[in-house]
């Protein structure tokens, strides 16, 4: 007798079972039956599902989205992700059910993504799929600065004043967000933070000046980030600087002297001269102030010779007594509207007595000639005791703002 049982694991109907068979009656009882030329079915082959990310004809997706695929009911032979004859580098997952991207997309493509799957019996089949990137009004760049003047060096030391300063080419909206992918290190750590001076620079200080040694590392990951209006993130940048000793100025203008601190100690007392005070009006009726303005002040540039003239900001008459026009020797220049600490061997009666300069702090000859010598970029210069008080847009003014306001 044939059981149910045998004839469901062959697969076959019942009838055709019985029709081919024959039985013996010489048979042995405990012989068992079987059905020649007759083989199991194949097992059903399972059905293959491929799924990719982002999915068919996506748009606006972000570059930074990476591509996946998985595959169910079968194993990955092939994935290609290209666009324009590139193609985008990938690494299969460990089961070779699934695969994952490496490389970066670029923004405005269309991608298209090919798969090739082999089912449970090895054959294969190609799955096809494709999507596109966001495509940008505008992609925005940064630049490190150690001020609107001057790149900062990477590798560099800078002094105890000096911030992390990040410059973007275009202006940006999504501030937040941008804040996000602006990373900070320091050795030793030290807290810091954010704030941005206008819409395109952003600055990171510590509450107090750097410790010296501090070492900074500094990543914008800017890629693929959206910073708003439609502008776009370029590509990623990364610097780091290193703080020197601390060298800190306190120019006094009451008593006409400024005070040189080198790692916390005194080691000179000069003698200078300071903006003589009072204004007086442009040839564009603009107010010119000969204050010095009060307020640490960081050093921005330092150059050996610098043409000083009263013509750029707006005195141009050479009749008028506060008309200027020389080429100034041993310059440190401390703010962006023509604060100087500079050689002034013709104005050596007044340093230490009287203030009488257009606005700079004069030193004489030998003062000048160490003053220079010594003081780096992002050393501090602090002006005290004047009416007038320095802006964080002129110049490095970072530290004039108070860190509960910062």
């Amino acid at each position: 007798m044939i059981s149910r049982r045998k004839l469901i694991a062959t697969g076959l109907g019942v009838t055709a079972g019985l029709v081919t068979a024959g039985c013996s009656p010489k048979t042995s009882s405990n012989a068992s039956w079987s059905q020649p030329g007759l083989a199991a079915e194949d097992p059903p082959v399972a059905e293959v599902r491929v799924t990719v990310t982002p999915g068919a004809d996506a748009t606006k997706v972000s570059p930074t989205e990476p591509v996946v695929v998985a595959v169910e009911g079968g194993t990955l032979k092939d994935v290609s992700v290209s666009a324009g004859g590139k193609t985008v580098a990938g690494k299969p997952g460990d089961d070779a059910r699934t695969w994952r991207s490496t490389g970066k997309l670029a923004y405005g493509k269309t991608y298209t993504v090919t798969v090739s799957v082999a089912d449970s019996t090895g054959a294969l089949t190609e799955h096809k799929s494709s999507f596109s990137t966001v495509k940008p009004s505008g992609v925005a760049s940064v630049a490190f600065q150690a001020n609107a003047l001057t790149a900062l060096q990477t590798g560099g030391t800078y002094g105890v004043g000096q911030p992390v300063m990040v410059h973007f080419s275009r202006p940006v909206k999504n501030r937040a967000e941008a804040e996000k992918a602006m990373l900070v290190e320091t050795s030793p750590a030290v807290e810091g933070r954010w704030r941005w001076i206008d819409g395109q620079n952003a600055h990171w200080r510590p509450a107090r000046y750097w410790t010296s040694g501090t070492k900074i590392s500094v990543k914008v990951n800017l890629f693929g980030q959206d910073l708003g209006k439609g502008v776009y993130g370029g590509a990623n940048a990364s610097t780091n600087f290193t703080i020197g000793p601390s060298r800190i100025a306190i120019a006094d203008a009451s008593t006409h002297r400024m005070k040189v601190y080198l790692d916390g100690k005194v080691v000179r007392d000069i003698p200078i001269s300071m903006g003589k005070g009072g204004t007086t009006k442009g040839a564009n009726g603009e107010v010119i102030s000969y204050w010095t303005r009060s307020g640490p002040h960081v050093v921005m540039t330092r150059e050996p010779s610098h043409r000083m003239t009263s013509a750029s900001y707006g005195l141009v008459d050479p009749k008028d007594p506060n008309y200027y026009d020389e080429v100034i020797t041993l310059c440190l220049r401390i703010s962006y509207s023509g604060e100087f600490v500079h050689m002034a061997d013709w104005n050596i009666d007044a340093q230490g007595d009287r203030n009488t300069s257009h606005g700079c702090i004069n030193v004489g000859p030998d003062n000048a000639r160490w003053f220079y010598d010594t003081f780096r970029l992002g050393d501090v210069v602090d002006v005290r005791n004047t009416p007038r008080a320095m802006t964080v847009t002129d110049g490095v003014g970072d530290w004039t703002i108070p860190w509960d306001k910062w």
